[in-house]
């Protein structure tokens, strides 16, 4: 998506000139930012709107990414990143922002918008070991499970890979039934 489509609060136009062309049809919101309202809101468009947020060394993760990727139509109140390279950064956090500081490999990402994003296989696999802590992650694995009918069965057969996975046992279980409800 090219940038001159793209409204952030701030950059070129105010935020109340930007509610008032929303209010007007000019402009729709997607995330953070707006777009014309008669772009499509595809994943490049998902991901430029969070990519401010997205640091360098970093990657869309868990619900991030299954919103950027399609899973619903509206994004995460807290956006999720995990580092995806080998040495450690220093990422900048916020209220709105949690930095994951285990590392993606490169196999498990794609360049959406601009920004790394983890792929679907990925994403699931991860919603799936934050489920024992967070259970508001089964609502993105259901949305991220229609868009991608694969990804569950893929991301059970990466999880049974896997040794001493935090919550391993609880995301393989909703895997395999996501995985039995999408045959």
């Amino acid at each position: 998506m090219h940038p001159a489509f793209l409204y952030v609060p701030g950059v070129r136009l105010s935020q109340p000139e930007l509610s008032a062309a929303r209010i007007d049809g000019h402009v729709v919101e997607v995330g953070d930012a707006y777009i014309p309202a008669d772009l499509i809101e595809g994943p490049d468009v998902r991901a430029s709107a969070i990519a401010s947020l997205v640091q360098p060394g970093t990657a869309a993760s868990g619900p991030t990414a299954a919103w950027v990727l399609g899973a619903g139509d509206t994004p995460p109140a807290v956006h999720h990143v995990r580092r995806c390279i080998d040495r450690r950064i220093r990422a900048v956090t916020s209220s709105r922002l949690v930095f994951h500081d285990t590392v993606v490999p490169s196999r498990d990402l794609q360049l959406i918008g601009g920004i790394p994003v983890s792929t679907p296989t990925r994403t699931m696999l991860d919603l799936a070991t934050a489920l024992h802590r967070d259970p508001r992650m089964l609502t993105w694995m259901d949305r991220l499970g229609i868009v991608f009918p694969d990804a569950p069965a893929a991301a059970a057969v990466a999880l049974r890979g896997m040794r001493r996975v935090p919550g391993s046992r609880a995301g393989l279980a909703v895997l395999e039934r996501l995985a039995l409800k999408k045959r």
